[in-house]
């Protein structure tokens, strides 16, 4: 592993030094963070000065403490909603490329059910029903988003699942779910492991497009979706308050990418010039 991070490019570098950075706020937020995260230490919408180094909120909330709060919050129940999605996705993506027949006419139409509604709307439309507890979020966003994961994963299984290794391994008289555990999921990591660090960033920038309508996370909670929507109101007066959670939105997404394009490169035995 020391190996292949000193020769990887600087762009991945830079990409895992900006996910260490977040997955560090998001771990020791209480050390971090100078102030409690709902606590009121000053005027509102205050400039920048050495006890707020960030300003304050429409509170009068350090900005600071409120973003890695948000890291904490924001990313943890976005991993959380990318596993569960993949979790689902992949399983019901092995299950139809290897049973075929009904079973893969089943979970494919139950899937373009789902993915014929907006992904926005049906989301909006299904939490202002049930309403927006964390734990529905996850559960509701999973189910979302594992329609794209059950695509991805059916259409690789299904080209391994063709291959010479496959039909020995049932020749032998192997069953469905040892093979899928031993012959077509080994050989579909990279595609997945790219699809999973794409997929985090579409969740995690779906949960705060969410926020920002007011049916993410709901406040007091930090979240940068809602941290921005919070905050619109500082740009009226030349207030850039608003652009520090976008901006924290932006970095941790080009992070992602950086890092995911990179490993692209390296499962496609690509190297950079």
């Amino acid at each position: 592993m020391f190996k292949l991070l000193k020769q990887a490019p600087l762009s991945a570098r830079v990409g895992l030094f900006i996910i260490l950075l977040n997955v560090v706020a998001m771990i020791f937020a209480p050390v971090i963070a100078p102030y409690g995260e709902t606590e009121m230490v000053g005027e509102v919408w205050a400039p920048s000065s050495k006890a707020h180094w960030l300003g304050t909120d429409q509170l009068g909330r350090d900005m600071f403490t409120r973003i890695v709060y948000g890291a904490r919050n924001t990313i943890a129940i976005t991993l959380c909603v990318a596993l569960l999605s993949f979790f689902v996705g992949c399983l019901g993506g092995f299950v139809a490329a290897t049973k075929k027949g009904w079973v893969d006419q089943a979970l494919g139409r139950m899937v373009d059910i789902v993915m014929a509604f907006p992904t926005l709307i049906f989301a909006l439309m299904v939490l202002s029903i049930v309403g927006t507890s964390i734990p529905v979020l996850i559960v509701v966003i999973a189910i979302l988003d594992s329609t794209r994961v059950f695509r991805l994963t059916r259409a690789v299984a299904m080209d391994i699942e063709v291959q010479d290794f496959v039909e020995v391994a049932r020749l032998r008289g192997e069953g469905n779910w040892w093979i899928m555990r031993h012959e077509i999921l080994p050989n579909s990591l990279p595609p997945l492991v790219a699809e999973f660090g794409l997929r985090f960033c579409f969740v995690f920038l779906f949960i705060s497009a969410l926020s920002f309508l007011g049916l993410g996370l709901q406040p007091p909670m930090a979240d940068w979706g809602g941290m921005v929507r919070e905050n619109a109101g500082a740009i009226t007066f030349g207030i850039f308050t608003p652009l520090w959670p976008a901006g924290a939105i932006a970095f941790l997404t080009i992070g992602v990418n950086l890092v995911v394009d990179w490993f692209l490169h390296q499962s496609s035995q690509i190297r950079r010039q």
